[in-house]
Formats: structure tokens, C-alpha cells, sequence
């Protein structure tokens, strides 16, 4: 864990559990595609820095999760390093109290306050194209996040962040967190047509060949807004809904499972409403959520 792996002359990726990205700008410089999960992460991966004797010149973060985000505080300390991140992701990045407020949509209680869901504040500066490495483009990626980005090099390797989960997570999970269902199949179709020599994703194997992975993640994206229509065909809360979802996937509840499978429920019920697919009522004070009846 916390290898550099070499992919190119210039690009590289450090195994962790969330891949940080790693691209030389010079003999004695790097970038950093992600920070990791926190602190310790970035104590490792400044570690790997200085045994390559690389100063590191910035951070360009794809989205403002905590797992991707979580060093950015330790290494900005410590190097001086600027930071960098689209839109909202910058916003959340910033302030990233607002990760779990969303997630819950109040006032998070204390067991949401986290490292898993709540990274510490960072300086980041606003991402574009001209503060990018030569030869480095920006990839957007909405779907799983807000303004998620990916970076391709001028060594044609793709950093593609967290628009795909592995083949052996979905199928363990069948349901991973997104933020818009529809703007993240989207995505998907996007990564096929790149031509990238090689995909980095976050959370599944490096490849030559995306198609397939991306495909497997369409038919689970598929598979679960299928599964939530099924369950709506009986009128029920978003409670109703989120307890059989859960017994659906075989999933077990815990405050962390709570909010962010239940965000990405609720994202799915949203993304079917503005479809015509599913519509709400209110009765005795309940909202109740139901498939939309067709008309021919």
C-alpha cells in the first residue's frame, strides 16, 4: 500500500485506497492528482516525495470526497503546495463542513463529523485549464459528484477519478453513491470514446481498455433505478423505500450507510421525477413517492 507505480516517463499513480494520481513537470518537480484520505495519507505520500527528491508544486483535485481531499491540508503545510478544484468542489473543499450537512441535509451530528465524510479545510484556488501543467487537459466527469473532473497528460493517461466502481464492488454491492444518476451514465459513455493509452480510475484496476468496466457500471446504474421503480409501483415514504433498498442490496444500516445510500436514493427518485418516471404526493402529512402511470 502507498507504492509508486510508474506508468510513463512522467505519469504515475500511488496504490492506495483511493489511487492519487502523480505527474513529473520537471526534474525535480511533481503534481498530484488527489491527497488521500487524511493526514497519514499525506504524511506517506510527502515520504515518496522526498525519497525522489520532488517538490511538490500542486494539487489538482478531481472532487471534494474526503478520501480524495483528506491530505490536501498536511501537504499544503508542509510544501506550500497550491491547490486546485472546480465550481462546488472547491466550494466543499474549502468549506468542507458542507460535505456532510448535504449528505444529511441538516446540521450534522457528530458521528457524521468524520474523516470519511468531513476532511480538513484547505486553501484551493479556482481550476482551469491555464493552471494546468503543459500538455495536461481537464476531463469533465459529473455524475458521482457535483463538478467531479479527470485530468488527461500529455503522455495520453487518463485519471478518471470515481466515475467507475470495480467489477468486484458493484457486484458485492450492487449500489455505490452517486450524485445525479443520469449526468453519471453520461460520464460513462464519455470515458469509452476518449482513446486514452491507459485509465487511471480511483477505485478500480488501471487499464488499457475502459469499455467494459464502464458498460458493467451502465448496467448497475440501470440496475438500481430499475430496482427503485419496482418498489415504487406500491406507494411508500422514502423510508419505506430506503429500508427495502437496503434489504434489497443486503446492506446493513449504519449512520455513515444512512446518508450517503440514502442521498443517492433520493438523487435516483429525483432524476426519475424530472424523467416523467415517478411523481409525489402528499397524504396525512407524508410525502409519498409512487411510478408515474404513462399515458398512451
Amino acid at each position: 500500500m502507498y507504492e509508486l507505480i510508474q506508468l510513463t516517463e512522467n505519469d504515475y499513480y500511488i496504490d492506495c485506497p483511493a489511487k492519487i494520481g502523480l505527474v513529473r513537470t520537471g526534474p525535480d518537480e511533481a503534481v498530484l492528482i488527489d491527497s488521500g484520505n487524511d493526514k497519514d495519507a499525506g504524511k506517506k505520500v510527502l515520504r515518496i516525495l522526498d525519497s525522489k527528491g520532488w517538490n511538490l508544486k500542486a494539487i489538482y483535485n478531481t472532487h471534494s470526497h474526503a478520501d480524495h481531499i483528506g491530505g490536501n491540508r498536511y501537504l499544503q503545510e508542509k510544501t506550500g503546495c497550491r491547490i486546485f478544484a472546480k465550481g462546488m468542489e472547491r466550494l466543499y473543499t474549502v468549506r468542507p463542513l458542507l460535505e456532510p450537512a448535504g449528505l444529511y441535509g441538516g446540521l450534522p451530528f457528530r458521528e457524521l463529523r468524520n474523516k470519511f465524510l468531513m476532511a480538513q479545510e484547505s486553501i484551493a484556488e479556482e481550476l482551469t485549464e491555464d493552471v494546468l501543467p503543459e500538455g495536461m487537459k481537464i476531463l469533465e466527469l459529473p455524475g458521482h459528484s457535483f463538478e467531479m473532473t479527470g485530468f488527461l497528460t500529455k503522455d495520453n493517461t487518463a485519471y478518471i477519478a470515481d466515475c467507475v466502481s470495480s467489477e468486484e464492488t458493484l457486484s458485492k454491492y450492487g449500489i455505490g453513491y452517486l450524485w445525479n444518476p443520469e449526468e453519471s451514465v453520461k460520464t460513462l459513455e464519455y470515458i469509452k470514446t476518449l482513446g486514452a493509452a491507459r485509465f487511471v480510475p480511483s477505485h478500480a484496476p488501471v487499464t488499457e481498455d475502459i469499455t467494459g468496466l464502464a458498460d458493467f457500471n451502465i448496467r448497475a446504474v440501470t440496475g438500481v433505478r430499475n430496482a427503485v421503480a419496482k418498489l415504487i409501483s406500491e406507494p411508500m415514504t422514502f423510508e419505506e423505500i430506503l429500508e427495502k433498498v437496503f434489504d434489497e442490496y443486503g446492506l446493513a444500516m449504519t449512520v455513515q450507510q444512512y446518508v450517503l445510500i440514502g442521498s443517492t436514493v433520493k438523487s435516483y427518485l429525483s432524476s426519475m421525477y424530472q424523467q416523467g418516471e415517478a411523481e409525489y404526493s402528499f397524504e396525512g402529512n407524508r410525502m409519498i413517492w409512487t411510478v408515474k402511470e404513462q399515458k398512451v
